[in-house]
């Protein structure tokens, strides 16, 4: 598994596209 920093809020949409919040989805 790749694991890539950035700079995003867990409030902010999630890289991935789910159209989630990051800390729901792959900010786990």
């Amino acid at each position: 598994m790749i694991v890539v920093e950035t700079k995003v809020g867990r409030n902010d949409s999630c890289l991935c596209g789910s159209g989630k919040k990051y800390e729901k989805c792959c900010g786990k």
